[in-house]
């Protein structure tokens, strides 16, 4: 399966691009800059060159085209403005969102942020960032042309990987391997029986692949 992924040179993306390669699927991440292409080919992935702040619907769309699945992992990122929490947070994922629809990709997962919440309250730069990916959620989730996943993890760190977390609408607090949410990204996007849901992820003690398949049967 043709798989393209917002944001691919992210920690996570690039996590996820070379777990997907070894799984055989055939997998593109959009890039802004070109010097960070090299990366995405070490990865097992195509780079694609794009900036999802200028871009039009047309020319992403002309990207997924024939792809089966469509991951956002894309963010301003730490020190960015809080012009651009709305660019490329918020706005970058409706744009994705809008050019999946329209290539005809049903498959949308998205990473997101525990505590997204288009009404959180608050004037702080993290409190921007939380709102636009509260309203990137809820515009994805509301598109009836999309079969959308949510995910929301705890706070990132690098440890290495454990392959065991706890994945639900509510786990509370808690860090996660950056590892790990790539390796439940992969099993979300392979799993559309977990459509329609919004989890949230931390370190646990189920089996990635396990907990997967538990939250797509009691959703």
């Amino acid at each position: 399966m043709r798989i393209v992924i917002a944001g691919g040179h992210g920690q996570i993306a690039l996590r996820l691009e070379r777990l997907l390669a070894a799984r055989e699927h055939e997998v593109a991440g959009i890039i802004r800059k070109p010097e960070q292409a090299d990366d995405l080919r070490d990865a097992g992935a195509e780079a694609v060159v794009l900036d999802l702040e200028s871009a039009s619907v047309d020319e992403v769309a002309a990207v997924l085209e024939g792809a089966g699945a469509a991951v956002f992992a894309a963010g301003a990122g730490p020190g960015s403005t809080t012009e651009r929490k709305d660019t490329v947070d918020r706005g970058a994922a409706v744009l994705f969102a809008d050019a999946a629809e329209r290539a005809g990709v049903r498959r949308y997962v998205i990473v997101s942020s525990m505590g997204a919440d288009p009404d959180h309250r608050g004037d702080d730069i993290f409190d921007h960032y939380l709102r636009a990916k509260g309203a990137a959620d809820a515009y994805v989730m509301g598109r009836q042309g999309l079969d959308t996943t949510v995910l929301r993890p705890g706070m990132l760190t690098n440890d290495a990987g454990t392959g065991v977390v706890n994945l639900a609408p509510s786990t509370g607090r808690g860090p996660v391997p950056r590892d790990d949410v790539a390796a439940t990204l992969v099993e979300l996007v392979e799993t559309p029986a977990t459509a329609g849901l919004t989890l949230e992820l931390i370190s646990g003690t189920v089996p990635v692949a396990e907990a997967v398949k538990n939250a797509a049967s009691s959703g």
